[in-house]
Formats: C-alpha cells, sequence, structure tokens
C-alpha cells in the first residue's frame, strides 16, 4: 500500500522483548529513491536518544495501528553502533551498522528489498562485529567520507522547477510500504495553481540540486497544468495507470 511520508511518522517499533521508540524521520539513498533506515525516536529507556533500523529487521507491518514489529531485540539495539542521526550517514556509517547485524549491503544487491531474492525481512544473525569493533571501523573509515543518504525531512519544502519554470515545492513524500519504494513526490503547486496538487515519480527527476534544495523534472508547465489531480486520498492503481498513460511513461509495477 501507498502511503504518505507524514502518515509514517510516530510510528511504534517493537523489538521480540518490548517498544524500542517511534519513527521520526528516514533515510533514503538518493539514486534509488529507497528508505534505507529508519530514524528511531527511543524516548527514555535508552542514553542515545535516537537510533538508525534498516527496514530489513521489519517482520510485520500494522500501519493501521501505528506499528512495526522487527527482528531485535532491545539489547541488540543497546549495543549497535553509535551514529548521530543530526549529520550525515556516510557509506561508512552504514557498512558499520550492516557489519553489526548481519546484513547484507543493500548497494551489492541488484534487487529492491521486497524482491523475492531479497525478502523485506529474514531472521537475524548474531552480530558479527562487537559495538566496539564497528567503531572503530567507522572512525578509520571517516576520511574517506561519501555521503549519499537524505532526509524525508528534508527533502520536503524544496522547490520543483519544470524545463520552462518553476511549478511549486515538495509537500510530502509517498511510499510503498511493499518495499519501502518512494514512488511519488506530492506536488503544492503554490499561486501557480491555487490549492492543486500533483504527483511526480523519481524516475521522472532529471536532477536535484542539493545545494539549491531544488528539484528539477523533464516536464513542461503546461505539460503538469493538464496532468491528472492528485486529491490527497488513498492511491488507487487505476490513477496511477491514468496518471503513466498521461505522461507516456511506462509504470514500475509488472
Amino acid at each position: 500500500m501507498l502511503r504518505k511520508a507524514t502518515e509514517l511518522y510516530g510510528i511504534t517499533i517493537t523489538a521480540t522483548d518490548g517498544a524500542i521508540g517511534e519513527t521520526e524521520d528516514f533515510y533514503f539513498d538518493d539514486q534509488a529513491w529507497m528508505v534505507r533506515h529508519f530514524v528511531v525516536k527511543t524516548g527514555h529507556w535508552l542514553e542515545r536518544q535516537h537510533v538508525l533500523l534498516s527496514p530489513q529487521a521489519v517482520k510485520e507491518t500494522d500501519l493501521p495501528n501505528h506499528q512495526l514489529f522487527v527482528n531485535l531485540t532491545k539489547e541488540q539495539v543497546v549495543n549497535s553502533p553509535d551514529i548521530d542521526t543530526q549529520k550525515p550517514v556516510s557509506r561508512q556509517h552504514e557498512t558499520a551498522l550492516a557489519d553489526y547485524y548481519g546484513y547484507p549491503y543493500y548497494w551489492g544487491f541488484p534487487f529492491p528489498i521486497g524482491d523475492p531474492f531479497y525478502p523485506a525481512s529474514f531472521e537475524m544473525a548474531e552480530p558479527v562485529m562487537t559495538k566496539e569493533e564497528a567503531a572503530a571501523a567507522i572512525e578509520t573509515e571517516e576520511k574517506n567520507y561519501d555521503p549519499h543518504l537524505r532526509s524525508v525531512s528534508e527533502v520536503t519544502g524544496y522547490d520543483l522547477g519544470a524545463i520552462d519554470g518553476e511549478i511549486g515545492h515538495v509537500e510530502n513524500l509517498i511510499i510503498d510500504e511493499a518495499n519501502w519504494a518512494i514512488r511519488y513526490l506530492v506536488i503544492d503547486t503554490r499561486n501557480w495553481l491555487p490549492g492543486e496538487r500533483v504527483l511526480v515519480a523519481p524516475s521522472w527527476i532529471e536532477r536535484v540540486s542539493w545545494e539549491e534544495a531544488k528539484v528539477f523534472v523533464k516536464l513542461t508547465r503546461e505539460a503538469v497544468r493538464q496532468c491528472p489531480r492528485y486529491e490527497g486520498s488513498a492511491l488507487t492503481r487505476d490513477y496511477e495507470a491514468q496518471l503513466y498513460s498521461y505522461y507516456g511513461k511506462p509504470p514500475y509495477w509488472p
């Protein structure tokens, strides 16, 4: 099912032996547009206020009741590498997390999470690195810093530019809970089309200027003006098919 990112904030993450915390943000891969980490606010049970958890750990979702269940214990989370979520997360940090939890590296797989060859959840092995070993790996590799993850909350508010001018700004993102892919950016067209919202798929994006906080799409303003409107309700496959057909783009589903 497709859900707005804002609907996924405040979801309770529950380990095998109790609640860990609530989702506060998401980090996504700026090349594949896939959610790679949940930023989880832990509350008072853990000294650290935030931890990063991978969608790979999810074993069951109950989003109507704001619940995600993970194949982890609270002790595993306590002993995980300490990563400052207020700073950009590098590939080195991700490597340390993956090594600690025993996950495969997602950047080494040709499949998205949720693909039959790369399931969204599997039984977690015992950690292959200690917290101290993972921290040492981060420190050793920090000089090769290579940021590549983006925060959903960061991108919200970015301006959207068409081929021939600005359209509006990113109001929300729509995430596919089946494999945590970002399917659409919800665009508020501001004063150009008052009160109207349109959807843009990541595959239609030409480039993103992180320095300018701006997304550029290979579409004209007139094409966007005439496109099927997004009413803000749950998306149907019929509406998605209409949208892709209008733009003459191949759909993401089989």
